[in-house]
């Protein structure tokens, strides 16, 4: 049986998932583990077993949003999507997806545009940026499929409108299996154009996209 935490520990715990929702939403921070430390810092919280899950903290950021922030973060969140789409629409040969915050709901004016392509590699992605004059920069991303599974990957990084876009390059075969969510764990979700475009439809029933 799992020990109960103490109302004490409890309350701290609780606090401890709402400052870091509070730093992630105002400095930009998409990193859960960041946001965590930093907010432990500034609590004074030196017992590990009373750290948030990310989930906690995703839960907490998504009401740090609709509380203190309403309609200004669906109209934020409704131009990275927007963004987004017009980034996946220049890369639609590689079948793009859209993947964390901007998906879930809980990026912030500060958050990256991330996207997930299929392709033998970056070069074709970046031929493909440059015939149509997009400045763009190759890296590497790591990602995580189980505990003890890290594998890299290239990713190409590019401006749309005003917002960076972060893709990263997926073997075509790997787009069967999606890499582990760092909130929960669990296979990322992914959401293709039409399911993008569904999302937008929804927010702003009386744009046509």
């Amino acid at each position: 049986m799992s020990k109960r935490m103490n109302p004490r520990a409890e309350q701290l715990r609780r606090a401890l998932a709402q400052e870091a929702a509070r730093i992630m939403s105002e400095q930009g921070i998409d990193d859960y583990g960041l946001a965590k430390r930093k907010a432990a810092e500034r609590l004074g919280a030196t017992d590990i077993s009373v750290l948030p899950k990310n989930t906690e903290i995703e839960e907490a950021l998504a009401t740090h949003h609709r509380l203190f922030e309403g309609g200004t973060h669906s109209s934020v969140l409704t131009a990275l999507r927007e963004t987004a789409l017009q980034a996946m629409r220049l890369l639609e040969r590689f079948e793009p997806r859209l993947v964390g915050p901007v998906l879930s709901g809980t990026a912030s004016a500060h958050s990256e545009i991330t996207l997930h392509l299929f392709s033998e590699g970056a070069e074709p992605v970046a031929l493909h940026l440059m015939d149509r004059g997009v400045p763009h920069h190759i890296g590497e991303r790591r990602m995580r499929y189980e505990p003890d599974r890290l594998v890299n990957y290239p990713v190409v990084q590019f401006v749309a409108g005003d917002k960076e876009i972060d893709a990263v390059v997926f073997p075509v075969n790997g787009i069967r299996q999606s890499p582990s969510s760092p909130v929960d764990g669990r296979p990322m979700r992914r959401a293709d154009i039409v399911e993008l475009e569904s999302l937008l439809k929804q927010e702003a029933p009386s744009d046509i996209y």
